[in-house]
């Protein structure tokens, strides 16, 4: 059986990954493509329970180090019990934040550095990496208001800085560069809808065969 693809989503607060993870999910599982959607931090259960002490309290609460091995022991639970068990099936998973994120905000954002992060990350779970990962950037002031309209609740990382927001895009945008094989960056301060295309013609150009020979990019 032919390995599945894992594709993920990247970005700040605010990016609309989520809505972008639904949609993408819907059209890939039109075309007849087995789809898991998932997220991070959580997508097992074990990693679900982790995600509780990562996304809500006081933005204080951890000390970097210590929330960057929290998200590895969630990354690593997720990955075993659920990412993997799937790719080796055959079917695609479209997941919500992965390895780039902790990149991006314990390396980046926090400070630690993106070597370390990358050294922690390879001894969690080795070299694996996604077939394709989507970054959706856009202003911080833009991602900060409409992250402000979801409510309250698991806004810990919202409550942060607008100093660690700008580290975190930057970091975003200098992880793209350094992976350009691997990650694309999508114009996110746009309509839902504008959005979706850019995504879908990403995933044609990059994944098109593996996809589906009739997904046809939005015009």
């Amino acid at each position: 059986m032919e390995r599945g693809r894992f594709i993920t989503l990247e970005g700040g607060e605010g990016a609309g990954k989520s809505t972008q993870l639904r949609r993408l999910a819907a059209v890939l599982a039109a075309r007849g493509i087995d789809v898991v959607a998932t997220r991070e931090p959580g997508g097992s259960p074990g990693a679900e329970e982790i995600r509780g002490l990562l996304v809500s309290g006081e933005p204080g609460r951890w000390d970097p180090m210590t929330e960057l091995l929290l998200h590895l022991a969630a990354r690593r639970d997720h990955l075993l019990r659920k990412v993997r068990p799937a790719l080796d099936a055959g079917r695609w998973v479209l997941s919500d934040r992965f390895a780039d994120s902790s990149v991006a905000y314990q390396g980046y954002g926090h400070g630690l550095g993106r070597d370390l992060v990358v050294r922690m990350h390879e001894l969690a779970i080795g070299d694996f990496r996604p077939d394709l990962t989507v970054v959706l950037d856009l202003p911080v002031a833009t991602g900060m208001a409409r992250a402000r309209g979801r409510g309250a609740g698991e806004d810990r990382y919202e409550r942060m800085g607008t100093d660690f927001h700008e580290r975190l895009r930057a970091g975003f945008l200098d992880l793209a560069a350094r992976e350009p094989g691997r990650c694309a960056v999508v114009d996110a301060d746009a309509p839902a809808d504008e959005v979706e295309a850019r995504i879908r013609a990403v995933v044609e150009a990059r994944l098109g065969a593996a996809a589906d020979k009739r997904f046809v990019p939005p015009r």
